[in-house]
């Protein structure tokens, strides 16, 4: 699995597929925009331009995940090289305009591109799978798992069967006493529920006989990621600090935000003009809802959104969290606002007024947290940075993503803030707008926090601890039913 990224073939498919799709683009310039430009370019311009465009598609194409034919979906991939090149060629054609004296210039040349390269990537997408699966073998796997720790629902939850041969399923503790014997002729091995000392063991045996490991990491394994080594007293230290994101960060993050949320306002303001007026004819209820919910340090602030819901879905004061389309308190027009998340806009205001960020953590409600606290006290450490618009999270799990994943993602978010990774989400998020599975609702049965708070594997019961104790013990929860 991990050498068929930097095989050779790999590269060739890739580099195969960025000229394919880049050949749409390169005869519509040549032969089309090329001619309509104020200044006509020679061959080193024509040539730049040409570059500029493939440059574009392998910067969204890696964002969003369009190379990785061998992980995903056929589907999956044809989606992430679409939305790729749309975007590719949207900057395109913006230089385009800007190249010309006129008006806009034609936009069926371009749409024509874009056509062109959806067909050239569904054929690509289908001769690389075949490839891919005829070239390498899905490697020969083992699980080995804690004692409380339940292996079905890896494979069920996480589709692993479905890239990897899975050839054995061990308990730790067989693998112990038979010194690992289990293991001989894998390729790679899942560690799931093991921690301490013992997956240390598991580690030691698995680097010296040349075996690749995957490992769900726990709370103290992301959070030691954001340590620095240094020597002291004579040995080597790790230092593990809460400082948080420099003040330079902080300031460049607060004009970012500012900005941007002005531009979006103004872009969208036809948009959030309709959408205000279709909430109101459609139960002459308000437009906007708000909602106590927690950012930075714990601070409480009240959020805004396009009511999606009745206006007596709480009429009893109990928090419950949404089942998505089996939700029956969510209106008409509240189902499709929330499918392509119109209905978050209005915190864009809450980001003018400093609530909130682009980027970060999504708040959660007083109530929520606090009865996701009870079973991980963890979760508070989401509050380190201000709440955001669209997170790692958001990104990269869904609306019923379990609360100890989502604190695993905001916690990676966290480690490693920066500007690059800011506009890094911003642009991966545009790519789950259209995906139902990242707007879907909890499951079935389950109306309060507390009903999907139960473990994946049943784990021992630990004492409280503070969010800022060490965590690390790997619970992870099970996905909200």
């Amino acid at each position: 699995m991990s050498n068929y990224r930097n095989s050779k073939i790999t590269k060739l498919l890739n580099i195969l597929n960025v000229a394919l799709i880049t050949l749409p683009f390169a005869l519509s310039w040549l032969f089309y925009y090329t001619h309509r430009i104020s200044v006509r370019y020679f061959y080193k311009g024509n040539t730049l331009i040409i570059v500029l465009s493939a440059i574009f598609y392998v910067v969204f194409c890696r964002i969003y995940e369009g190379f990785d034919a061998y992980l995903m979906r056929k589907y999956e991939v044809v989606y992430s090289q679409g939305l790729a090149a749309f975007i590719s060629d949207f900057f395109m054609y913006i230089i385009c305009w800007l190249l010309k004296k006129n008006p806009l210039p034609a936009v069926w040349p371009i749409a024509l591109v874009f056509l062109s390269q959806l067909c050239l990537s569904v054929l690509w997408v289908l001769a690389a799978h075949k490839v891919y699966r005829s070239c390498f073998e899905p490697p020969a796997t083992v699980i080995v798992h804690g004692t409380h720790s339940d292996p079905d629902k890896l494979r069920e939850r996480y589709r692993i069967d479905e890239n990897f041969n899975i050839s054995g399923v061990y308990g730790l503790d067989e693998c112990l006493l038979k010194g690992f014997s289990q293991l001989e002729g894998a390729q790679a091995v899942f560690v799931w529920g093991i921690y301490g000392y013992e997956r240390d063991a598991v580690f030691a045996y698995c680097l010296l006989h040349r075996l690749t490991v995957y490992m769900l990491p726990g709370i103290g394994d992301i959070m030691v990621r954001s340590t620095h080594s240094l020597h002291m007293l004579h040995t080597q230290f790790l230092r593990l600090e809460g400082s948080g994101p420099s003040e330079a960060y902080l300031a460049v993050k607060r004009v970012f935000d500012v900005l941007l949320s002005l531009l979006a306002l103004l872009i969208l303001s036809p948009l959030l003009l309709i959408t205000a007026l279709a909430i109101k004819l459609c139960d002459g209820g308000p437009v906007l809802y708000k909602q106590r919910r927690l950012t930075k340090d714990g601070k409480p602030f009240e959020i805004y959104k396009f009511r999606s819901m009745r206006v007596d879905a709480e009429k009893d004061g109990v928090a419950r969290l949404s089942t998505g389309d089996d939700d029956d308190r969510i209106t008409p027009v509240g189902r499709f606002i929330r499918k392509v998340r119109i209905d978050e806009l209005p915190q864009l205001l809450n980001i003018l007024k400093g609530d909130m960020s682009i980027v970060g953590p999504r708040p959660e409600r007083p109530e929520i947290s606090a009865q996701y606290e009870k079973k991980l006290p963890e979760f508070s450490m989401r509050l380190l940075v201000k709440a955001g618009l669209t997170g790692y999270a958001q990104v990269y799990g869904q609306y019923n993503t379990s609360p100890y994943e989502k604190l695993q993602m905001d916690l990676m978010y966290i480690a490693n803030a920066s500007v690059i990774e800011d506009l890094r989400i911003i642009m991966a998020t545009i790519k789950i707008l259209f995906m139902a599975e990242s707007t879907a609702g909890v499951g079935q049965g389950q109306e309060t926090a507390e009903d999907g708070m139960e473990f994946f594997a049943p784990q021992p019961e630990r004492p409280a601890a503070p969010a800022s104790g060490a965590a690390g013990d790997g619970a992870a929860l099970r996905k909200e039913k």
